[in-house]
């Protein structure tokens, strides 16, 4: 604990450490990732170019918490993350922290994570297994709206004719990794 903690009262030690993400950038074969964790789990994967950038996204995604970069807490998301990327047969486990999010949002991210590597839905067959047979535009927002890339594997959306589109990491990457899924 640090010397300013040891004077708190309780409530504000715990306080300013559910207002806390501590985070770290690293390297993986679809570019630069950075990692973040809350108190709870991983809050926050992105995929970029550049680090700055990432840093950037991050703060925009998470106003008013408190980012401390740290590497040597991250080390171990960051291998697992870059390892996901060269071998997504082996899967992500990583503790996931999804209250960023609205219910409808939290609800279709839910639905995400069931869908196996190497399948795709179309947006319009995932709103229909949320009771939403209209909500394909609703579901694509909240695809848009996921800080955890590849632990809420959005890359697996695809449009009704099989084609892809809107990543908010580039059509590239998710090309990319649904070609590595594909091989498995």
């Amino acid at each position: 604990m640090n010397p300013i903690q040891t004077h708190m009262p309780a409530t504000a030690r715990n306080t300013a450490t559910l207002d806390t993400v501590a985070y770290a950038v690293g390297q993986s074969a679809i570019g630069k990732i950075l990692a973040a964790r809350s108190a709870i789990g991983v809050c926050a994967i992105l995929i970029g170019s550049d680090a700055e950038a990432l840093e950037q996204d991050l703060a925009d995604r998470f106003p008013g918490k408190v980012l401390v970069e740290d590497e040597a807490a991250l080390r171990g998301d960051l291998a697992a993350i870059a390892r996901f990327t060269e071998t997504p047969g082996a899967g992500l486990d990583l503790p996931l922290d999804m209250r960023h999010g609205t219910p409808f949002q939290q609800r279709v991210w839910e639905v995400l994570r069931a869908i196996p590597c190497g399948a795709t839905i179309t947006y319009t067959a995932l709103a229909r297994r949320l009771g939403r047979p209209n909500g394909a535009r609703a579901v694509a927002t909240a695809c848009a709206a996921n800080a955890i890339a590849l632990g809420i594997p959005c890359h697996r959306v695809v449009r009704a004719d099989g084609t892809l589109s809107g990543y908010h990491w580039g059509i590239e990457r998710k090309r990319a990794l649904l070609d590595k899924e594909a091989a498995i």
